[in-house]
């Protein structure tokens, strides 16, 4: 236990055989119940696990019958853990790339009653310029386009790092948010903190030391392409979100804002990039005045609805 809470950890794995014995290596004392949750590997790591669970009561080991991705993984160990009552669940990969000797700053803010979740943040780390510098280039590109996206979907504005796996969450959290509708494959860390948001929960980023192992596979996310395939994901939870927050389980004038932001915004910017084209090769027959004026307004006031409806969602995420 750790200051009087039950504490479990899960550990989504697949195909970590070389290193999944490490990572159970590192598991502390405060840690109560260690679930690895196999996503039917096809390697020996189910075996591995098994062996060191000999030696160590604490490790359960889960096997997924279908392959889901490590966001089901996650979810498996979280509804086992909840199940069996424990107060905190973190979360760490089979890679042996998150340190364990920092679980300490992941539990506090949970058992001290700021934050329902903590998530990793390599970017807070006092050593950032050797993070960054460690940190291959495109991950580094990829990762602040996934940041930027994320921020404006899930509410959370003031949260870096989003595809940081190191977390750690209270049972009421895992009992709140429906987890069946959540997204299992890469890309589940940002579908999660949109969740969060909409049922109001609060987060934490948590300074840690990024580890990138020679020689061993690194992280799935591969830079602009990454991006570019979750961000479909992304643009549908921002809209579920907007409307299961602010319209279903409560209301908030923002929803309107950001609607109203969509439709006057590309309105205006498409009927001036008319007029431009207008007058440049049809001598500007289109182009009058009240209508300049309309296509000024529009464009102003979609930024200004934005802007306002991103600066209310901002105050309203950091309660």
């Amino acid at each position: 236990m750790y200051r009087d809470k039950k504490i479990s950890l899960v550990i989504p794995a697949y195909n970590e055989e070389k290193l999944i014995r490490n990572t159970l290596e590192g598991v502390p004392a405060l840690i109560d119940r260690v679930y690895v949750v196999d996503d039917l590997s096809p390697d020996r790591q189910a075996e591995v696990v098994l062996e060191f669970a000999k030696k160590d009561p604490r490790v359960t080991l889960l096997r997924h019958k279908v392959n889901q991705g490590p966001g089901g993984g996650i979810i498996t160990g979280y509804r086992q853990s909840a199940a069996d009552g424990y107060d905190i669940a973190m979360v760490v990969g089979g890679d042996n790339q998150m340190q364990l000797t920092e679980a300490a700053h992941f539990l506090d803010p949970l058992i001290d009653g700021r934050a329902d979740y903590a998530k990793g943040n390599r970017f807070l780390d006092s050593k950032l310029e050797d993070t960054l510098s460690k940190m291959p280039k495109i991950r580094l590109f990829g990762n602040w386009i996934i940041t930027a996206l994320t921020k404006i979907a899930s509410g959370y504005y003031k949260t870096m790092d989003v595809v940081d796996g190191y977390t750690a969450i209270t049972k009421k959290a895992i009992e709140t948010i429906n987890w069946d509708r959540a997204w299992k494959g890469y890309g589940y860390p940002m579908d999660f903190l949109v969740r969060l948001n909409a049922y109001s929960l609060r987060l934490v980023d948590i300074p840690r030391t990024a580890v990138y192992l020679p020689g061993e596979r690194q992280s799935q996310i591969k830079g602009f392409s990454y991006a570019m395939r979750v961000s479909p994901m992304l643009v549908r939870n921002f809209f579920w979100r907007l409307n299961f927050k602010y319209m279903y389980r409560d209301f908030h004038p923002l929803v309107f804002f950001y609607y109203l932001a969509m439709l006057l915004l590309p309105a205006g910017l498409l009927d001036g990039a008319y007029l431009v084209w207008d007058k440049l090769f049809r001598g500007g027959y289109a182009v009058t005045a009240p209508r300049s004026i309309l296509v000024a307004l529009m464009i102003i006031s979609g930024i200004q609805f934005l802007l306002f409806a991103m600066l209310f969602d901002m105050e309203q995420g950091s309660k």
